[in-house]
């Protein structure tokens, strides 16, 4: 969701002043996109259990109704808005091939123009050759994707190399680089607060912990609630909405053992503002949050998550060989062993501004530019993207 938002924040306040409506697969999802005002259509949502399966999240009902509740809603936001370029995020048949419908009616009537978006790493090369044989993805890419663009830099992670792209699919498949997270602080300023401080903490230095949604994050939470940390610093933990409320009171109570040194937080609307602050910075390796540490430069220890997917460690494993992160294997995650890295001096780390592409965000206006043949392919009242 963020990463999208990023995106078309972007394209909007591009040369290419794109209408935007986010089509999200969560509610979630509107939280995010009013402050950063794009409108948005959520769908229902799915969630996915430790083994990788999809299951209806909030509604009663199976997942085939679910599946056909959520295309039927996309070809009825689509219809409506009738966008000049679809950018798809990450699964080009959609989570469950919900999106079969929707690329069948665009393709019917050829106006839309679709780009596929996806991250650097999407699983260990065996695993994603076979999903994407099974959901049959590169026939989809093949019929109906104008474009693939990969947000990395194939000096960390070569996607087509790595994945064995055939060369019809290959040629369609651009590099934009890392996102540069500090383009989430330009449009607001801070006004001098420090974000520490209005979480009620005392003066200090910050350590924060980030798990992502919060699905599989209360273990490195507990283990950093429970770290020492250096002196006279601060440490809150970040659960994003989807970790479980038991848990979250758990976590607080550990909090509580720490007046006014420890806290822990379900969400916040700007995450960056915190994580510019932060001292260190201990998280799992999900893609929005590494380039985050990436282009703000903080002192980073990756705990990646293993499995359903392997994509978080891939990730960590190529950053922490080019020096840019350091990586504990969740088998050996322990508060001892964040606690000596926490007390480890920073001084010294490579730039990563200096090792990684991270211009995606300058990148993919003139991407989107080339997708439609300069400004004379662009209707007459504005790019619609959706």
């Amino acid at each position: 969701m963020r990463r999208n938002l990023m995106l078309a924040q972007t394209l909007r306040h591009s040369r290419v002043r794109a209408a935007v409506l986010m089509i999200a697969g969560a509610r979630e999802a509107t939280l995010v996109t009013a402050a950063g005002g794009i409108d948005c259509v959520a769908l229902p949502s799915l969630e996915k259990d430790a083994a990788g399966h999809y299951h209806p999240r909030h509604l009663r009902v199976s997942l085939s109704e679910l599946l056909t509740l959520r295309a039927k809603t996309a070809c009825a936001a689509l219809d409506a808005f009738d966008p000049d370029v679809l950018i798809v995020d990450n699964v080009p048949r959609g989570a469950v091939r919900e999106l079969d419908p929707v690329l069948e009616s665009l393709r019917t009537k050829r106006h839309t123009r679709l780009v596929l978006g996806l991250r650097d790493v999407l699983d260990d090369p065996i695993t994603l050759q076979g999903e994407w044989s099974r959901a049959e993805n590169e026939d989809a890419v093949r019929l109906y994707y104008d474009a693939v663009w990969v947000y990395g830099d194939p000096a960390v992670y070569d996607t087509v190399r790595e994945y064995a792209f055939p060369p019809d699919v290959a040629a369609k498949v651009r590099y934009t680089g890392y996102l540069d997270a500090r383009v989430r602080l330009k449009p607001k300023s801070n006004n001098g607060s420090d974000p520490a401080t209005t979480l009620g903490l005392t003066p200090g230095r910050l350590a924060l912990c980030l798990v992502g949604g919060g699905q599989d994050g209360a273990e490195l939470a507990a283990a950093f609630l429970d770290a020492e940390l250096p002196p006279a610093t601060n440490g809150v933990v970040l659960t994003g909405p989807y970790m479980p409320i038991g848990l979250r009171h758990q976590l607080a109570q550990r909090a509580a053992r720490h007046p006014g040194r420890r806290r822990v937080v379900t969400y916040l609307r700007e995450p960056t503002r915190l994580l510019l602050r932060a001292d260190h910075v201990v998280s799992m390796g999900g893609y929005n949050t590494v380039c985050e540490i990436l282009s703000l430069e903080r002192h980073a220890l990756i705990v990646p998550r293993v499995k359903p997917r392997r994509e978080q460690f891939i990730r960590a494993e190529r950053l922490q060989a080019l020096g840019l992160v350091d990586l504990i294997h969740p088998l050996d995650l322990t508060s001892a062993a964040l606690s000596a890295w926490l007390a480890q001096d920073s001084a010294g780390r490579r730039s990563a501004r200096d090792r990684v592409d991270l211009n995606g965000l300058k990148r993919i206006p003139r991407l989107l530019e080339d997708l439609l043949h300069t400004a004379s392919a662009q209707r007459t009242d504005g790019l619609r993207l959706a």
